[in-house]
């Protein structure tokens, strides 16, 4: 309710000075003008109607940043969390968020709910903006939902170490591109709270453009994780495809006390114990010997170095004998060597030797005290359980703890609701306008960037398309056809699409010129569509 109750109470003002100013003379004035009253009482009604819908959607959290957060969200004490937040602008627009200003530095800024929110009742969805306005080359933009306090955590210690019920969000260092989600699970059996993995997550949007992550949970344990709206991840949260180490335990586990026999053997296959080594084995011949029918090439110049000092080198004026030690020509190729076969002393070459064996090993045989590979045995394990839905732990507050090498990077419209409907009211009105001039903006960018270019990139696949007409492409030409729509669709590919058509297009012209199958051309084959229509 506070979220609107400024504009609940305008609507009340309007109507209650609507009421008041016109009851009476309502009965006097002429037909259009009560026309014209009445649509404005109506539009009224409804646009209180569409805010108390919302005020009853059961919105658990919202942060807009349009305030600052100094005294409503708290910065963590401990020395590591050097990083200075900040409450500004996102570029290009007036609206406010939560910023990372600083390069390389470690963050961590904490907010407490009003009231502890549950996750285990009905469909729940978290909710928030980012916008990487550096980019983000190593670095992470993820959220944490904290347990409460009572899980052993105080606000201005807030660290890496918090207890958190779910962590949400994009990460990116290296080989890592993803959007993150984590759950930890406590195990009814041990005690114990098992970090959970979204398997196969997907992957960081790699702009410069603000962009909306949502995660649903649903009661049926579903998970969907959205970017901008769209669904990017379907999961079971149940399911050992989708989640790891899986939610709920094996039934077994090997037996830790369990040891191997020392009689076990694991060998499947032997040497030969009745094997013996012929007698004419030699396993002193060395593997190579010296040509004995290789003879000296005619011309070889014996007593001719393969390297002669440089005639043209001279000692530097500043060379000192006694400090620098006595000074010698470098080296070059002799010239008398590279007309004749070789200079130096001529050696025979090596060859292989026939008589050379290596050392003699007993061939293999099947083990006959074979017994296979052991393991020991499976025991009921003790910490398994079943669960027809995750036990999620209540959340208390959310937090932003990150190591990044990028500043730049800005919060805004953090969310937690039970109603998706509600987070794609927020997603369509907060942030669809703010990333619609962004995109536009990049565009236009990347014309001014690349006019030149785009103009020759046009000309070249209109010269394609025409070639696609020829008939003598035959069943090639839905391939030509089918690069050059990629081609128009991926700029960036289009240098590769071209040599790809070349490569088709020569060759069916070497077989029309050396013979080939060639299949007859389509009976109705037409004008090359173009994917724009032209």
């Amino acid at each position: 309710f506070t979220l609107f109750s400024p504009l609940l109470l305008y609507l009340f003002r309007s109507l209650l000075f609507f009421f008041s100013s016109v009851s009476i003379p309502y009965l006097v004035m002429e037909e259009r003008n009560r026309r014209m009253w009445t649509q404005y009482a109506l539009s009224l009604l409804l646009a209180g109607c569409f805010v108390s819908q919302l005020c009853a959607s059961d919105v658990k959290f919202y942060e807009s940043f349009d305030e600052t957060f100094d005294g409503r969200w708290i910065v963590s004490e401990k020395e590591e969390f050097n990083g200075v937040w900040k409450h500004a602008k996102s570029e290009g627009h007036d609206d406010h968020g939560l910023l990372v200003s600083e390069k390389a530095k470690k963050y961590a800024i904490v907010k407490e709910f009003d009231n502890v929110v549950s996750l285990n009742d009905g469909t729940m969805v978290l909710q928030y903006e980012v916008r990487l306005q550096e980019g983000l080359e190593c670095g992470g933009a993820y959220l944490k939902y904290l347990r409460p306090q009572e899980a052993g955590w105080i606000p201005k210690e807030f660290s890496n170490e918090s207890p958190y019920t779910i962590m949400f969000g994009p990460d990116r260092c290296g080989a890592t591109d993803k959007i993150h989600f984590i759950l930890k699970h406590k195990n009814p059996k041990s005690g114990e709270y098992i970090e959970h993995h979204l398997k196969f997550p997907p992957s960081v949007p790699s702009d410069k453009l603000t962009h909306v992550y949502t995660a649903v949970l649903k009661p049926n344990n579903e998970l969907l994780i959205l970017v901008d709206g769209e669904q990017k991840k379907k999961a079971d949260l149940l399911s050992d495809y989708d989640i790891e180490p899986p939610l709920i335990p094996a039934e077994t586990i090997p037996d830790p006390d369990d040891k191997k026999p020392a009689d076990w053997d694991e060998r499947e296959k032997i040497p030969d114990p009745d094997a013996k080594k012929p007698d004419d084995w030699d396993e002193d011949a060395p593997m190579e010997i010296e040509d004995e029918d290789a003879e000296k090439p005619e011309g070889w110049l014996d007593d001719e170095p393969e390297e002669i000092d440089d005639p043209e080198a001279s000692k530097p004026e500043d060379w000192v004998d006694d400090e620098d030690g006595e000074w010698e020509a470098p080296k070059i190729d002799n010239p008398k060597c590279e007309v004749v076969p070789g200079c130096g002393e001529w050696t025979r070459p090596m060859k292989r030797n026939p008589a050379y064996n290596g050392k003699w090993h007993a061939p293999l045989i099947e083990n006959p005290n074979y017994k296979g590979v052991w393991k020991p045995r499976d025991i009921p394990n003790p910490n398994y359980f079943k669960l027809d839905r995750p036990n999620f732990e209540p959340i208390a507050a959310i937090g932003i703890e990150i190591w990044t090498m990028q500043d730049g990077i800005l919060f805004d419209n953090i969310m937690i609701t039970s109603d998706e409907k509600v987070a794609e009211s927020y997603r369509m009105t907060a942030w669809k306008p703010k990333f619609d001039i962004e995109k536009e903006k990049q565009k236009a960018e990347e014309a001014a960037s690349t006019g030149g270019l785009k103009g020759f990139q046009k000309m070249v696949l209109d010269l394609l398309y025409k070639v696609a007409d020829i008939p003598f492409l035959g069943e090639h030409k839905s391939k030509v056809l089918d690069l050059l729509e990629k081609a128009e669709k991926q700029p960036n590919l289009t240098v590769g699409a071209v040599i790809s058509i070349i490569i088709i297009i020569f060759t069916v012209f070497l077989k029309l010129i050396f013979g080939g199958t060639q299949q007859q051309p389509a009976k109705a084959t037409g004008k090359a569509k173009r994917s724009d229509g032209a």
